[in-house]
């Protein structure tokens, strides 16, 4: 392994560290977004029940003790409360977009990793290419042993490349994927609790 790193050239370099770059940040977000990953049906009804039995205090310290934005954008919404639906419905909205942003946090990296990897890949190969042309032209006649070297280096180079720009635009894909659902989750429910108390505000009137 450490031979073909070696034979890879200088660019077997700058693609170990976004190798590690991107594993840093892969899995920082997979463990954040684990943590932001609840059951949200199953929330919403302990939601209800807590705001019939307890009222807005009751559901707030239910959210207080739940992680997730989930809980976290409807709390917004519940210390707005006394103010009417029209605050409680921006509170929601201008936290939900925090939740968002703390959820998409790092993203941009991994894309960044898994478009950039083959790039430095392919120029590694080109270089490999240059090299073995070059001791072609130096030796005047063409010998195995003299572009075997630079044709090592291309393909090491271009393998290398695309093995880090596929792993992690999987961790990518991975991650987006739960950050829509969680986003998903955060839409419905809260849509959900404005139904809720839009009717609870009905049946008080």
């Amino acid at each position: 392994m450490i031979e073909l790193f070696q034979d890879g050239g200088w660019a077997m370099w700058p693609l170990l560290i976004l190798l590690i770059v991107g594993v840093a940040v892969a899995i920082e977000r997979l463990f954040n977004l684990s943590r932001s990953s609840i059951d949200a049906a199953d929330f919403f009804t302990n939601l209800e029940e807590a705001l019939a039995s307890g009222g807005a205090d009751a559901a707030a310290e239910l959210c207080s003790n739940t992680r997730g934005p989930v809980a976290s954008v409807i709390h917004a919404g519940l210390l707005r409360l006394d103010r009417g639906l029209d605050h409680v419905e921006k509170a929601i909205d201008n936290s939900g977009a925090v939740e968002m942003a703390f959820l998409e946090r790092g993203m941009v990296w991994l894309s960044t990793v898994a478009n950039l990897a083959p790039m430095i890949g392919f120029l590694g190969t080109v270089s490999g290419m240059i090299n073995a042309f070059q001791a072609i032209k130096e030796a005047g006649d063409v010998e195995p042993s003299m572009v075997a070297g630079g044709i090592s280096e291309a393909l090491i180079t271009t393998a290398s490349g695309l093995i880090v720009g596929i792993l992690i635009q999987f961790c990518y894909n991975f991650c987006a994927n739960r950050i829509d659902r969680i986003i998903a989750d955060m839409t419905e429910q809260t849509a959900n609790f404005i139904d809720l108390l839009a009717e609870r505000q009905h049946q008080g009137a």
